[in-house]
This record gives C-alpha cells, structure tokens and sequence, in this order.
C-alpha cells in the first residue's frame, strides 16, 4: 500500500500558470508540469531568501523533502529552459 501524501501548507497561489517559449505556438510545444508545492519551495528559498530547514517548517515538511521538491522543480524548469519547453503549474484543488 502506498503512503498517503502530506498536504503541505502553500502561502502562494499564482494568477499565471503558464509560460512559454516566444514566437512558438502552444500546440507545436512540449510541457513541464510544476505543482504549486515545486513553485511554494522555489518562492521561499528565492525570493524569499529563507534556509532551507526555515523553508520547510513554514511548508510542514522535513528538510529532505523540502531538498527533494526543490530539486524536482529545478531539474523541471532547466529542462524547459534549455529544450525549449512551455512550463505549465499544476493547480491543486485540495484545502491547505
């Protein structure tokens, strides 16, 4: 039996949820999914410059978690980066 998925507290919900390669229509492009957990981890450790053991209590995870969904997040966004993919955040309807 696979363990059940914390919820985990996410402060920023974004109006935008897609972006894309200029010039380049959406259905000629690959896209990498973020979810808002990926994009709550990059906000608190890049915009709001917070170490990581600080960043994953304010999320309600352990700070290998918070290391692992941060580097999920990173690889996503290098890969549309450099393939030129469009990147698209997951919404997930679930209360936090």
């Amino acid at each position: 039996m696979v363990r059940p998925r914390l919820h985990r507290k996410i402060e920023f919900n974004p109006d935008i949820t897609y972006f894309k390669p200029r010039g380049v229509p959406m259905s000629e492009l690959e896209i990498a999914e973020l979810t808002v957990e990926e994009i709550e981890a990059l906000r608190l450790k890049n915009i709001e410059k917070m170490e990581q053991t600080e960043a994953a209590e304010k999320m309600g995870t352990s700070q290998s978690t918070f290391q692992r969904i941060l580097a999920s997040a990173y690889q996503k966004i290098s890969d549309a980066l450099i393939n030129g993919k469009a990147i698209k955040i997951i919404k997930t309807d679930s209360k936090r």
